[in-house]
């Protein structure tokens, strides 16, 4: 008996047991390099006609869940100012699902894709409640790619135009990144 315990604690001094579970050791390998980038852009958004930029793919098929309940898929360009015919910079692609018995509640995942000049290839992620129907609101930036890796951050929006088939949100963001 004296022997096989002196034997069982050679061998665990000897052979360590690896990690086990989902995770590895953890190792301090972030820097305090963080950048601040702000941006301000502007969405626009048509619905219907030849230019669509948003399409319902699904919607709720009961009275007891209001009028709103339904699911957008979005294609819509960002430019650099208001105006339709502005230089366009990029495209935001997402969901907003609809959801709310007396108010337009949207929640809303888009990832805004940058096409032209230093943040070409880059991207950042929003994902949040949208309070659509309030002139002013704020989403959350949860991620990037690009020059935006490991992004956080918010994004301040404010509808600047609205009609029955198009709107125009102002978008001043602030990234967190590396």
């Amino acid at each position: 008996m004296e022997r096989t315990l002196i034997l069982c604690l050679i061998l665990l001094l000897c052979f360590p047991m690896a990690y086990g579970g989902y995770y590895s050791k953890t190792e301090s390998r972030v820097s305090n390099l963080r950048k601040a980038t702000n941006l301000r852009f502007f969405f626009h958004g048509i619905l219907g006609g030849e230019n669509t930029t948003a399409v319902t793919v699904a919607r709720a098929n009961s009275s007891l869940l209001g009028p709103s309940n339904s699911i957008v898929v979005d294609h819509a360009p960002l430019t650099v100012g208001p105006e339709p015919t502005s230089k366009t910079i990029g495209n935001a692609q997402g969901l907003e699902v609809f959801a709310g018995r007396d108010t337009t509640t949207v929640v809303v995942y888009l990832d805004f894709g940058f096409t032209e000049g230093e943040l070409n290839g880059s991207s950042i992620s929003v994902f949040s409640r949208n309070p659509a129907t309030e002139t002013e609101r704020e989403l959350a930036v949860i991620g990037g790619r690009g020059k935006f890796k490991l992004a956080e951050g918010y994004a301040l929006l404010k509808t600047t135009f609205i009609s029955n088939t198009s709107l125009v949100v102002e978008y001043n963001v602030t990234v967190i990144h590396y």
